[in-house]
């Protein structure tokens, strides 16, 4: 049936019902405020204003039959061609002026009843479309209008007048809804859209406009998680993911928003991680590390790889640089080749010196002092070679105190003894020979060593230096309390370095007359480099083969000495500290904490050293 409009709606008003009509409506998941709006500006007050009453039209009849007849034809033809109540010549007019004419007209009471059957059906197709499109509304009002006046007090009159009531408070609902959303009032904790549509969905469950004004609800809710993502806040974008998520349980809008922003969080995670990685090369590089760790912790689940991988490498930059503790490395030299082997010992502390009832302790290396080391340091792995000697002389002519003078101290294998031989210097074995390129370099004076740490700090940019008594005992121990770096007792681990052995023999059978019981190493003299185990730290040789020169001056106790690791240096002082025990040295000379002075120009066969390296 047509419906024809009885007042002329304002132009505005037809160009919105036209966009509701031809506009495409956005998939639910695309929903937003401007879609959700734009076709439906009007109240229902102003849909149903020009309906409020029915101007029944005047119908005048002639007394002659075939008059009557011929209206009782026409409101026939009316009502089968839905034209129902606009104009004299409507179906309902022609019926109301036929049962006025004679009530007891029986076609013109059907005809009426039925006319009503297809007002109020055609109302209720109005109604239907009545959600989002305003004409329809209007349309429902105009049935409305015709019903009350016709049968007011009819059932079906009275039920359909309820139901156009509740399409205006649905109407009404996502009205005020809109505004709320055109404005950002959601309304998830309180006053906005959400309570509105949750109304109108009770009144209707699943009604189109509604369920749409929802989707641009969760849209709205999911765009502030994403822009709370994008700052950072993730805490944020998961509160508002929350409340998005109540809204339509059944579609998988929020399961991908949240895909979404969990892949923001890991790649704001890894940015913050590479770039706290990055800013540890650079100046100031650990405190801004530390404000990117701070970042990523704010936002990183509890146990993220991110996070720990940062935290431990700001851990390894405070104590090691660029460093891991254990690593082995070396360093390019400037005039070609490698400096020597270095490995990285760990930060921490140990107790230095020997407590007064360990036996064959002295005075010497009492009292006991607590060390820590915050930062860690990197130490050769073996004593420095001759290889590694020949190298610094090549390389700068420089003449050793022991070439400077014409001799050094070496092993007599006639007597036993030590004696002065000409004509050796760091080229040269405990007994005087020409020694190999892979032996610990001998007859070298603490002046000499010195000499050789600077020439590697100057070839290589990095800090070389002799090692304090702190750090050689430090390293000695790795993390061992007791008298030896094996344990308190003489029995010495097979292979653990080259000691004066009671199974010992010297090329003419000579034995040490004081020795470790029942223990035979093979060597009567230096072993080359690395022969023997290296400690859990990764040093070999720091009990035996050769004691070394460490930087302190001597002092006869550890009283008043640094709080610290650095060495103990008097200016001008003549009289450096020996650490470590050698192939010819007593067994209490093995210990950790033994110490021992000498002048530093001394030069033997059972003397050299190595060399540590800031990190």
């Amino acid at each position: 049936m047509r419906l024809r409009p009885v007042l002329v709606i304002p132009l505005v008003l037809l160009l919105c019902a036209a966009c509701a009509r031809d506009a495409d409506v956005p998939a639910a998941e695309d929903a937003s405020p401007a879609a959700a709006t734009g076709s439906v500006t009007i109240s229902a007050q102003e849909a149903g204003a020009a309906a409020l009453s029915w101007q029944r039209p005047r119908v005048a009849l002639a007394e002659e039959d075939d008059e009557i007849a011929q209206a009782r034809e026409r409101a026939g033809e009316a009502l089968d061609s839905g034209d129902l109540y606009e104009g004299e010549d409507a179906a309902i007019p022609l019926y109301l002026a036929l049962l006025e004419r004679d009530p007891e007209d029986g076609d013109a009471r059907r005809g009426l009843n039925a006319a009503r059957a297809r007002l109020i059906a055609l109302g209720d197709e109005a109604l239907a479309q009545s959600g989002d499109d305003p004409d329809a509304l209007r349309n429902a009002h105009r049935v409305a209008a015709v019903a009350r006046d016709v049968w007011p007090q009819d059932k079906q009159t009275q039920a359909y007048l309820q139901r156009v009531d509740r399409a205006d408070h649905l109407w009404e609902l996502n009205r005020l809804a809109e505004a709320d959303l055109a404005q950002d009032r959601l309304g998830e904790s309180g006053d906005g859209a959400l309570p509105k549509l949750r109304e109108a969905l009770e009144l209707a469950p699943g009604q189109a406009r509604a369920m749409q004004n929802l989707a641009a609800v969760e849209s709205a809710l999911i765009r502030r998680a994403e822009t709370a993502a994008a700052s950072g806040d993730f805490n944020s974008a998961g509160q508002w993911l929350e409340h998005a998520a109540v809204l339509r349980p059944d579609i998988d809008t929020v399961p991908d928003a949240r895909e979404r922003i969990a892949r923001m969080r890991t790649l704001r995670i890894a940015r913050l991680r590479d770039q706290g990685v990055a800013a540890l090369a650079g100046e100031d590089g650990i405190a801004q590390a530390r404000a990117r760790l701070a970042e990523l912790l704010r936002i990183a689940e509890p146990g993220d790889p991110a996070a720990m991988d940062l935290r431990e490498r700001i851990d390894l930059a405070v104590h090691y640089g660029l460093f891991r503790p254990g690593q082995v490395f070396t360093d390019a030299l400037g005039s070609g080749g490698r400096g020597p082997r270095m490995v990285v010992i760990p930060h921490g502390a140990f107790t230095m010196g020997a407590p007064a009832d360990e036996p064959g302790s002295t005075d010497a290396e009492q009292p006991q002092r607590n060390i820590r080391f915050d930062r860690g340091f990197a130490m050769a792995v073996t004593e420095v070679t001759v290889g590694d000697y020949r190298r610094f002389v090549n390389a700068t002519g420089y003449q050793t105190r022991s070439a400077r003078r014409g001799f050094s101290m070496v092993y007599d294998e006639r007597s036993g003894n030590f004696v002065r031989r000409s004509n050796v210097d760091w080229r040269h074995d405990h007994l005087g020979a020409l020694a190999a390129d892979n032996a610990p370099v001998l007859h070298a004076s603490a002046v000499d060593a010195a000499a050789y740490a600077d020439w590697l700090s100057e070839q290589s940019g990095h800090r070389y230096r002799l090692p304090s008594e702190a750090e050689f005992e430090y390293a000695l121990r790795a993390g061992t309390e007791s008298a030896f770096p094996w344990g308190d007792g003489n029995e010495v681990p097979e292979g653990v370095g080259n000691l004066t052995g009671g199974e010992d023999r010297s090329p003419s059978g000579r034995q040490w007359s004081n020795a470790f019981p029942g223990y035979g190493d093979g060597y009567w003299g230096p072993a080359p480099v690395a022969s023997f185990v290296a400690n859990r730290w990764g040093v070999h040789d720091l009990a035996g083969n050769v004691s070394e020169w460490v930087a302190d001056c001597w002092h006869d106790n550890y009283r008043r000495a640094p709080a610290d690791a650095t060495p103990w240096v008097n200016p001008g002082c003549r009289t450096h500290v020996i650490r470590g025990g050698s192939w010819a040295s007593a067994p209490g000379q093995a210990r950790s904490a033994w110490r021992t002075p000498a002048q530093r120009d001394t030069t033997n066969a059972r003397l050299g050293f190595r060399v540590v390296r800031d990190l």
